[in-house]
Order: structure tokens, then sequence, then C-alpha cells
């Protein structure tokens, strides 16, 4: 058990990694669906820069990461199985699935993208983007406050978050419509 704080520190360094990047591919998938409608050369130009920094990103660091904060969580659930026990264990592994779906399904977005298969919007994916948020915050305040029935609050959280994201993205797009350069 000396070793616990290093491996614990190792799980959220690549945890945070792997967050980085679930946060910012889906930003590039923006980018990417809205040069695959502008006019030629800019089109092909901005496609494949945007191809080449959403592939390094996505092999480089995403999936790294998510590989990585999966292994040293194995790890720390081998070290202290007693978590199994706790309800908050619980329901933090249900929102991990629900990450690991969320990385896979963003992992298809990102092969359709590099065959310049556009299937959704890029206010579709600006949408998108905000699922990790959610994910993030869950699991923050299950860790931290250990405590499942606390966890009714948080879920109130994520619902006002969710709301107040939604309407900054409106906020946004409109602000866009009228100045597209904002």
């Amino acid at each position: 058990m000396e070793y616990y704080n290093y491996i614990k520190s190792l799980h959220l360094i690549f945890v945070i990694t792997w967050f980085a990047g679930l946060f910012y591919i889906p930003r590039l998938f923006v980018y990417q669906i809205e040069a695959f409608h502008k006019p030629s050369p800019e089109k092909e130009i901005l496609g494949k820069q945007l191809k080449l920094m959403t592939k390094r990103l996505w092999f480089i660091i995403t999936w790294p990461s998510a590989i990585l904060a999966t292994i040293f969580a194995v790890w720390l659930m081998i070290l202290l199985p007693s978590w199994f026990q706790q309800g908050w264990m619980h329901v933090k592994l249900a929102f991990v699935l629900l990450l690991f779906i969320y990385h896979y399904k963003t992992h298809i977005y990102y092969k359709q993208l590099q065959k310049d298969e556009v299937k959704v919007t890029s206010n579709f994916m600006r949408i998108w983007n905000e699922g990790a948020t959610f994910i993030l915050f869950a699991v923050v305040f299950l860790v931290i406050l250990k405590n499942s029935i606390n966890w009714i609050f948080g879920v109130i959280g994520i619902v006002v978050l969710g709301i107040l994201i939604m309407l900054g993205f409106k906020l946004y797009k409109n602000i866009r419509s009228k100045n597209p350069d904002a």
C-alpha cells in the first residue's frame, strides 16, 4: 500500500488528460464539419489540417490516456476491493461505463469525419461536446462526497448545469448568426 498514492496520482493524471482529449476533439469536429461546407480550395486545406490534428489528439493523447486511466483504476480497485461494497462506487462505475460509451461514439464520429462522411451538424457536435462535462461533474462529486445519497443533489446540479449550457449555446448561436466571426 506504500505505492497507493502513486497509483492514485497516475490514475488522476490520465483521467485529466483523457478528459482533455474528450473536451477538445468534438470542438475540432465542429471545425471539420464547418470546413467541409466551405468552397475549394479552403475546404481541402482546412480538412487536411483538421484531420491531422484530430488523428494526433485521438491516438497520441486521448486513447492512451483512456487506457492508462483504466489500468490504474483497475489497479486501485485490486488494492481496495472494499470500494465495491460502497453505493457511491456503483454509481461512479455506471458513469464510467457511460464515459466509455461516450468515448466509443466519439470514435465513430472520428472515423466518419476522417472519411469525409459528415452525418451530423456542427450544432449537434457543439451539444455533443458537453457530454463529457456532465460525466466529469457527476464523477468528481461522487468521488469527493463518497455518498450516493448526496448524489441526488449532484443530479439536480447537473440538470441546472445542462440548462445553463443550453441557454449559453442558444445565446452564442444568436450572436454567431449576427456576427459570423464571433
